[in-house]
């Protein structure tokens, strides 16, 4: 391994650029002299010698200094203290060894100057027990600095760093699609068995209401509106229909109920623990409404095309599972589709079974319309359309339905295909399309019409060079059909030769023969 010439620390308050003097090899950084040596100021001080120190301008020059580091970026002000600080060679005859803490920084320092070697801490353990060092000692290897002011930049930098990571967080959104899911499943759980709990409590009472009134918050709500059946009469007819959405028929067919019911009789605390269930269940359906509607609307801001192609509570249900939308669009169409059903294809893998064929993806109405033979075919294209989709919603700085809405289209024709037998739309014509769709909304949301343009000229210049392609093999073909032919012809001739030639020694042994038995007659 190359001695370490130099050593890039990167602290909250600054870059600083160390030479090294002298250091030990890696088999002796683990003597026993050469850690205690790293732990004394006095000692290390004699291995580095501090050759640059270019603290931040400002908290904000700090912040964006880190987190361009955090993303492996070199920032301006790093290359110009490199420039300055280190000496200038080509790289051909030697190299200079710089010693950095992270991999990708390196990769982009060593790019940036061919003459630099760059070694990380994940690299070198000289490097990285000689960073430990500067790291422990760093307030009193940096000039200019008082004790406590390295701590009070990280804390100050830390908290900064951590406020710009949440409010610019790409999946800020996101997160509040992922919670709302999840608590309308819990909502949903929730009511199911408080409603299944009040039906079964005062169907004792009345049993007859469970065959009128089928919804489980209507009938929570019917229940704290007639309390005891003997107290129904015509009057209560508006009351009831009030409840029912101004449903007189079942209002009317609840009161006649009522007066055959063949419930027994309920006490007044009973029937106030009955009232206060459906109280609470009537509450927690009327949240749940609310809490769909909002999580239609923040879907159809988030991602509008995958919302048009699955609707709400799948599209939702696949982003909660990938954990976000970044992560969703990452995903190939082959890992969409079995999105949710991970036990079932280890097991599958496990046991040389049959891997599945879909997962979330099931909850689609695309999946149950096709017909058995053809829902893993339609589960794959359906899964192909949500990952362009999920794309398209992520990486789109206004995103917009129409290519939802063309791919839609695209799966309604696919299944008539497999039904019927009609020609779906192609790709090509459905992109020109939503494209088309687009640029008629060009008023209401921001279009590179740049990219569109040389998309077109793009596309237009590959179909050209794409039917000359098919022109020039074409007449490969017919070359080497002709060339084929000709030998073929070549041969036909010279074994007809052939067959001239051999065809009078063939008829030597009958000749032969016919002696041979004049002969013996």
């Amino acid at each position: 391994m190359a001695n370490v010439n130099y050593l890039l620390f990167e602290s909250a308050v600054g870059f600083s650029l160390f030479e090294v003097v002298h250091q030990a090899d890696t088999v002796g950084l683990e003597l026993p002299e050469v850690k205690d040596a790293m732990k004394d100021l006095d000692k290390f001080g004699k291995m580095v010698k501090l050759r640059s120190f270019n603290p931040w301008n400002s908290a904000a020059h700090g912040l964006e200094a880190i987190n361009l580091i955090s993303e492996g970026i070199m920032p301006d002000h790093l290359k110009n203290t490199l420039e300055l600080n280190l000496p200038q060679t080509s790289g051909k005859k030697s190299k200079i060894v710089l010693g950095v803490v992270d991999k990708r920084l390196a990769g982009e320092i060593s790019g940036m100057f061919p003459g630099i070697q760059c070694e990380s801490a994940d690299t070198s353990e000289v490097v990285a027990a000689l960073l430990r060092g500067i790291r422990t000692h760093a307030g009193k290897l940096l000039k200019g600095l008082q004790d406590g002011d390295i701590n009070r930049a990280q804390l100050g930098l830390g908290h900064a760093y951590s406020r710009a990571k949440v409010k610019f967080s790409v999946h800020k959104n996101d997160n509040h699609i992922i919670q709302g899911i999840a608590t309308l499943d819990a909502l949903d759980k929730g009511i199911n068995s408080g409603a299944m709990r009040v039906r079964e409590w005062y169907g004792w009472h009345f049993p007859e209401l469970i065959r009128i009134v089928s919804d489980n918050g209507t009938y929570a709500k019917v229940v704290i509106a007639v309390g005891n059946k003997k107290s129904l009469s015509d009057e209560s007819l508006d009351e009831l229909a009030n409840v029912l959405n101004q449903d007189e028929d079942k209002a009317k067919a609840i009161i006649q109920a009522a007066k055959v019911s063949m419930g027994q009789d309920i006490s007044e605390m009973d029937l106030n623990m009955v009232k206060d269930l459906a109280d609470n269940v009537a509450k927690m359906a009327d949240y749940r409404r609310i809490l769909a509607e909002s999580l239609d609307k923040k879907m159809g801001e988030v991602a509008p095309n995958l919302q048009v192609i699955l609707g709400t509570p799948v599209a939702a249900r696949l982003i909660s599972h990938a954990g976000s939308l970044t992560n969703l669009a990452k995903y190939p169409a082959s890992t969409l589709q079995i999105l949710g059903a991970e036990k079932a294809l280890f097991r599958a893998l496990k046991t040389k079974g049959a891997t599945p064929k879909y997962g979330l993806l099931y909850q689609s109405t695309f999946i149950g319309r096709a017909g058995p033979k053809v829902k893993g075919r339609i589960s794959r294209y359906l899964a192909n359309k949500c990952s362009i989709a999920s794309r398209i919603d992520n990486f789109s700085e206004n995103p917009t339905k129409r290519f939802g809405e063309v791919m839609r289209e695209q799966l309604e024709q696919r299944l008539e295909w497999y039904a019927k037998g009609i020609k779906p739309m192609k790709n090509t014509e459905a992109m020109d399309k939503a494209i088309k769709l687009v640029m008629d909304d060009e008023g209401d949301m921001d279009i590179d019409t740049e990219m569109v343009d040389s998309h077109t000229a793009a596309h237009a210049a590959d179909s050209k060079k794409d039917k000359k392609e098919k022109k020039d093999k074409k007449k490969d073909k017919e070359e080497k059909k002709e060339k084929k032919d000709k030998k073929d012809k070549k041969r036909k001739a010279t074994s007809e030769d052939v067959e001239m030639v051999d065809a009078p020694d063939a008829a030597e042994p009958e000749k032969k023969k016919k002696k041979k038995k004049s002969k013996s007659e």
